[in-house]
């Protein structure tokens, strides 16, 4: 994907604005080949196909900073983007923890960039850049024909989409840093819809996705799963208000995990942000709950040999059997906050730089999904969450959900139209049971878990 073209573009935009007096220059390449498709009652509905390239621009003059991008790549559009960059970051103020990590901490290809024991992270597939809008449809319809096909219930669709991007990134700094990476990621999701005896609508889905064509589900059983889903939330009934057990699945824990990433970033706890902000070394969740930062995943969707400062990617602990271990920190969250870099740093197509999390993942426990199911005596299994409600700062937790009731360890009846909350910081510690199930589609990898008491408002 022009990976030498691009690392001579941003070589060449490094040195131009080293040139013109900044004292600290990176830049990074971004191109990609993106295709989307959608079907919608067994038609085709979308074929969108597109490719971008951008260049972004971090520059330094003295502690003064300045981020610019452009899709201009002409030598006047680099020339422009250049001469903006430097004369903004000579108008901005000065911010005494302003920097960038020191070469000799920079991953150097071959040498800290390549995992031990490890070889290459198998980021890339040509197969997904062979998919084309033909083939896409195909699958998409596929997928769709086979939620109709599983049960007489399927009455309608929102349709079927599969969409695939083929993406490169280089980065290039002026501290030496160096690197590329190319990477591939195709998906497939179906939404059927079934008819309840009241005439509401139930709507349901299942999808697939990674970055290994060979990896995904068939499409036949993507949409099978879907309607099998979908059916399952007929008879939806509210159930009383009462505090009981709640088990979430894969789906609705990853959401959960979400709220506590964005709660251990450095930035937000630099800015008093979080909830967590003096929680470091003390205990956060319960013992059951061990959570991973892991860039080193083979194949995993958010892998990476190199952060977005060129630091070499690095496994993080974060929590330890409920023992919060770490933030995670790019260089200036470190300096701000007294502490070293965990190699966190995210860089974005603007050339701008934070800390993000890659692989979060919780820990599997012993128990399968069904074995902690059959565990709990009573209590709500919950498969969608609506709505957004949480405050970091209070840690305090509410949202709208729809699953199962668990009576005597078994799933019985389909529920809807309640709402589930409590404080995060209860919710983590509450956890009694981590199943097995670990579901690894996403970058936030999360088993079914339960929680033993939560407050549910219904009826």
């Amino acid at each position: 994907m022009g990976t030498q073209q691009d690392q001579e573009t941003a070589q060449g935009t490094v040195e131009r604005a080293r040139a013109l007096g900044a004292d600290v220059a990176e830049a990074v390449v971004q191109r990609g080949q993106h295709l989307s498709t959608r079907v919608r009652d067994r038609a085709p509905e979308l074929v969108e196909e597109s490719g971008s390239r951008s260049l972004g621009l971090r520059v330094m003059v003295g502690q003064r900073v300045a981020n610019t991008h452009t899709n201009d790549l002409s030598p006047e559009g680099v020339q422009r983007l250049v001469e903006d960059a430097v004369e903004l970051a000579k108008l901005a103020e000065e911010d005494p923890f302003a920097g960038v990590p020191h070469p000799s901490e920079l991953c150097r290809p071959g040498e800290l960039c390549q995992p031990k024991n490890l070889g290459d992270l198998d980021l890339y597939d040509a197969a997904v850049s062979s998919v084309d809008g033909e083939i896409a449809l195909a699958s998409a319809l596929e997928a769709e024909e086979a939620a109709f096909s599983e049960d007489p219930r399927i009455t309608n669709s929102e349709g079927a989409s599969y969409g695939r991007v083929e993406g490169a990134s280089t980065l290039v700094t002026s501290g030496g840093f160096v690197g590329s990476v190319q990477g591939t990621y195709a998906s497939l999701s179906v939404r059927p819809v079934a008819e309840d005896g009241d005439k509401v609508k139930r709507t349901g889905s299942y999808w697939s996705a990674c970055r290994h064509l060979g990896d995904m589900i068939p499409n036949g059983e993507v949409g099978r799963l879907a309607a099998e889903r979908t059916v399952r939330k007929l008879g939806a009934r509210k159930v009383p208000s009462q505090d009981v057990a709640v088990v979430f699945d894969p789906d609705t824990g990853r959401s959960i995990l979400g709220l506590l990433a964005g709660c251990v970033m450095g930035n937000a706890v630099w800015r008093k942000s979080t909830y967590l902000a003096d929680r470091e070394g003390s205990e956060v969740a319960s013992s059951n709950v061990t959570l991973t930062d892991d860039p080193l995943i083979h194949r995993g969707p958010g892998s990476r040999l190199y952060d977005g400062e060129g630091l070499a990617s690095r496994r993080n602990v974060v929590v330890e059997q409920g023992v919060l271990k770490t933030f995670l920190m790019d260089s200036y969250s470190a300096r701000k906050l007294g502490k070293e870099s965990t190699a966190s740093a995210s860089r974005g197509s603007s050339g701008g730089v934070a800390p993000s999390t890659t692989n979060l993942c919780m820990q599997p426990g012993d128990l399968s999904r069904d074995a902690l199911i059959s565990s709990t005596q009573k209590g709500f299994y919950v498969t969608e969450m609506m709505g957004f409600g949480f405050n970091a700062v209070t840690g305090d937790f509410s949202r709208g959900a729809s699953g199962f009731w668990i009576e005597n360890g078994e799933l019985t009846f389909p529920v809807n139209e309640v709402t589930i909350s409590l404080n995060l910081d209860a919710l983590l510690k509450r956890i009694d049971g981590v199943a097995n199930d670990v579901d690894r589609r996403s970058s936030i990898m999360c088993p079914t878990f339960r929680v033993s008491s939560m407050t549910l408002a219904g009826s």
